[in-house]
């Protein structure tokens, strides 16, 4: 027997959708800093031959890693947040995405 999204949903416990809207975020915010990562890395590889000035390629440098610093930081603290406070912030979404649904039920 195969179930549906919505007859899957009612399966799982709060907690359950709760840990798997949380897992899927974590996913998706560690790998926009990878890509953050590869795109600023290439960028600066592939631009570094063409400056001939070294003033420039400091500050390109300097710029880059400040770039990748804090945003990999501000990822890491809202991850520590949403962790932290997963069960107040998934279980807004989840009472409202249940509303929405059996809303659109009717």
């Amino acid at each position: 027997m195969v179930a549906t999204s919505g007859q899957q949903a009612s399966v799982l416990t709060l907690d359950d959708r709760i840990d798997k809207m949380h897992a899927r975020d974590r996913i998706g915010a560690i790998a926009f800093v990878v890509v953050l990562w590869f795109t600023i890395l290439f960028a600066l590889f592939v631009v570094w031959p063409h400056i001939t000035v070294g003033g420039i390629k400091t500050i390109l440098v300097v710029s880059g890693a400040l770039v990748l610093a804090f945003n990999t930081a501000a990822i890491v603290a809202m991850l520590r947040h949403y962790a932290h406070d997963k069960h107040f912030i998934y279980g807004l979404d989840i009472k409202h995405l249940d509303d929405m649904r059996s809303q659109r039920r009717m």
